[in-house]
């Protein structure tokens, strides 16, 4: 039996996996929780932090968006057989120019965060919009980690990403349209025409045939 562990996007927990469906007479299905940051934690400490809740060797990292970025940082750290990321990036150079500017200004200082919610719940009772009503309770749902110190110290931690050392034979699956990181920029990955930053979970079927040609290898 192959361990695999799954690391969710930022501000995400394990529910976005929920249609991922692998042989489980073959693969053992690991599940990796985000935790708070300490004060002035760097990236690095982060992951060796995280890296302790895998206790089993060897084992394939799935890591989706700033999950992505995680478990590449984890795989320096110990062994692993396969690295795999979804809607994320290998290299600051995937990064669209916006982030680019952010890292250079340090805009990241002047995210919003701890507003979010609240625009979220005054959205809510504004907008008659059934739609926007979903969406938002799709967040709710999916991205349910939301403290200010965890989401300030994310949204620095992906801006000031340099991926020094970077791991080698990373297999990337991203959508054509993906909003977060375009697929322009994109190099080396297998692409899923219109597959946006959350086909984890709408292009389920889509990503379960290819973790298993991925995972076949």
């Amino acid at each position: 039996m192959k361990n695999i562990y799954f690391m969710p996007g930022m501000a995400a927990n394990c529910d976005i996996f929920e249609n991922i469906k692998l042989d489980d007479s073959k693969y053992n299905l690991h599940f990796i929780d985000w935790f708070e940051p300490e004060k002035d934690e760097s990236l690095q400490k982060y992951s060796e932090r995280i890296a302790l809740q895998i206790t089993l060797e060897n084992p394939i990292l799935i890591g989706v968006s700033f999950g992505g970025i995680i478990v590449q940082e984890i795989a320096k750290i110990i062994s692993v057989e396969k690295v795999i990321i979804i809607s994320s990036v290998k290299d600051p150079s995937e990064f669209p120019v916006r982030i680019h500017w952010a890292k250079k200004w340090k805009l990241y200082r002047f995210f919003p965060t701890s507003y979010i919610t609240l625009i979220e719940n005054v959205t809510k009772k504004i907008v008659s919009s059934k739609k926007i009503h979903q969406r938002i309770d799709m967040y709710h749902k999916y991205l349910s980690i939301r403290s200010v110190n965890y989401l300030d110290w994310a949204f620095k931690s992906v801006i000031s990403w340099e991926n020094k050392n970077p791991v080698e034979n990373v297999y990337h699956l991203h959508g054509t349209k993906d909003h977060i990181f375009p697929h322009k920029r994109i190099k080396n990955a297998e692409f899923l025409e219109n597959g946006t930053h959350v086909m984890v979970l709408v292009n389920a079927k889509w990503i379960n045939k290819k973790l298993l040609e991925i995972l076949e290898k």
